[in-house]
Parts: C-alpha cells; sequence; structure tokens
C-alpha cells in the first residue's frame, strides 16, 4: 500500500490500510489511521495525528511548522479527525505554545483545494472551507460551519456552528451560530435557513430563531440587553441556546 517511490520516516505509524502514493514524504513523529489514503506528492510532517478514513490529495502540505515569526521550532502539533478530505494544495500547519500547542481539525470536513489553515486553527466537524480560502492564527470554526470561497478569516475570529460565509467575505469580527455573512467589509444577511432546514431542524425551531436574529440585528438593543432576552426565549427553545453561547464568548466582538 505504499509506493515505491515514497518516503516514509521509520518512526511514522501507519495503521492498516493505509495507502501512500508516489513520491509523497511521510515525516517523523506522524500517526495514520486506518484506511487513510495519502495521494501522490504529499508531504506530511510531524508531530501530526491523522485519524482513520481520510483522503488527502496531491501536493496538500500537512503538518508543517507554522509562519509565526514567534514560532521557535517547539514540539507542537497537528491533530485531524477521521473521514476528512483535504484537496489539491491544502496546507495545514501545526499549534505554538503561545495557544494551546495544537492546530485541530475535527471529523468529516472538506477542505477543498488551495484553501490554509494556519496555526492553533479550531474547526469542528461537518466543516466546509472552500477554494482558496485563508484561516489566520487561533481562528475557531463551529459544526456544520461553510465557508465559501477565497474568504479571508482574521486571526482570532470565531465562526459559530451552521454559520454560512458567501465568496469573497473578508471576517474580522465574530459570527455568531447560525448567521449568513458576505461581504468586504462582512455584514449579515439573516440566518442560514435553508442550511438548517436541510439539517432536520423543525419548523418551530427555525421560527424561534428567526425571533431570536431580529432580538440582536433588528431592534437596537445592545449586546447585553438582547442577551437577557435571548434567555428567556431560549428557555423554551433550546436551539437558541449555541447562537446565546457564541455572542457571549465573542473574542474580537460579534459582526453587527
Amino acid at each position: 500500500m505504499i509506493h515505491p517511490t515514497a518516503l516514509v520516516d521509520p518512526t511514522a505509524r501507519l495503521a492498516e490500510g493505509v495507502e501512500v502514493g508516489p513520491y509523497s514524504i511521510i515525516g517523523a513523529n506522524v500517526e495514520i489511521g486506518a484506511d487513510t489514503w495519502i495521494g501522490p506528492h504529499v508531504v506530511v510532517q510531524g508531530p501530526t495525528v491523522i485519524g482513520r478514513g481520510n483522503r488527502i490529495f496531491q501536493f496538500a502540505s500537512v503538518g508543517e511548522a507554522c509562519q509565526d515569526l514567534k514560532y521557535k521550532g517547539e514540539p507542537t502539533r497537528l491533530i485531524i479527525g477521521d473521514n476528512n478530505t483535504i484537496r489539491e494544495g491544502v496546507t495545514l500547519h501545526r499549534g505554538t505554545i503561545q495557544d494551546q500547542g495544537e492546530t485541530r481539525v475535527g471529523n468529516g470536513c472538506l477542505l477543498m483545494a488551495y484553501s490554509h489553515v494556519a496555526h492553533d486553527v479550531v474547526m469542528g466537524d461537518d466543516v466546509i472551507i472552500a477554494n482558496g480560502t485563508q484561516l489566520a492564527g487561533h481562528v475557531h470554526i463551529g459544526d456544520h460551519a461553510i465557508l465559501g470561497g477565497n474568504c479571508g478569516i482574521h486571526q482570532f475570529c470565531r465562526i459559530g456552528a451552521h454559520a454560512f460565509l458567501g465568496a469573497g467575505t473578508t471576517l474580522v469580527k465574530d459570527v455568531p451560530a447560525y448567521l449568513m455573512v458576505q461581504g468586504n467589509p462582512a455584514a449579515p444577511h439573516g440566518m442560514n435557513l435553508e442550511g438548517l432546514r436541510r439539517r432536520g431542524f423543525s419548523a418551530d425551531a427555525i421560527s424561534a430563531l428567526r425571533r431570536a436574529y431580529k432580538t440582536v440585528y433588528r431592534e437596537g438593543r445592545t449586546v447585553k440587553d438582547a442577551l437577557a432576552e435571548l434567555e428567556t426565549q431560549a428557555a423554551d427553545h433550546p436551539e437558541v441556546q449555541p447562537f446565546i453561547d457564541s455572542i457571549a464568548t465573542a473574542s474580537r466582538g460579534i459582526l453587527r
């Protein structure tokens, strides 16, 4: 399952069913889970842990040292979950000791061609990053978020679960859960209602989230006042709670 032209470091640990394509390089301190496919001309550097059932296409660079000028070669890691697809030319860098020392990608994510995942990014499950999108350091992305092509995400930004960013969005503030965002500068455009319907949210839950959006974005309230009202709404509709949490924990202020 390892092509004769591939180079695999003796310290790398490859589980059953791992395939490594022509001219790929698997470096020291790399662990790859069962049934993962590494295509041709892929470079994987360690320390990196890759889970089961992943597909990594040609010219991807996985687990390389980060571009942060503060990084001085400390033994940080990249951790990738299960069943992810990493397309051509994607770059994923290890973390820094200034954060948790890890860059993390969840399960079931799709990273399209030429996207970049910088140091200390934390990505949830079932995230889609479209072609050419660039994530700066320390960005956090919630489950089921979708980022359109050629988005630029400023360092330390947080993007909530089920959020949707249109192509070309430049983001410098946090995006609460469920929002649709577009533009440069980015602006909110309601809730990602079609995405929620596709994921099985009930009509009642979607109605509650519409109301929550209006509370924050249409009624002229302060964030503090809006959060107090949202807590009341969440008592009857728990789907509102992730929206509350993503606002309350915003590190750069929310997009409004």
